[in-house]
């Protein structure tokens, strides 16, 4: 029979990834989202002849929350 107590002392290997290099792909999707979402929200306004209630940067605030996480559970 084989004792596992005697190898406690091990490093454990990280499960989750990084925040800094979750923190760069993000900043990366977001600058990349950021001129799309400026001209939607444009040509959104200029449709409708109002202002949107949500901006560019909150779009692609949003796009980056949602593209981001998809990457890292690949």
């Amino acid at each position: 029979m084989t004792d596992f107590t005697s190898d406690m002392d091990l490093p454990r290997s990280r499960t989750a990834p990084p925040k800094r290099e979750y923190y760069v792909y993000f900043a990366l999707i977001f600058l990349a989202t950021l001129p799309l979402a400026i001209l939607t929200w444009a040509l959104a306004a200029a449709r409708q002849m109002a202002w949107p209630a949500k901006g560019p940067f909150a779009k692609a605030w949003t796009q980056a929350r949602i593209i981001t996480p998809q990457i890292f559970s690949a």
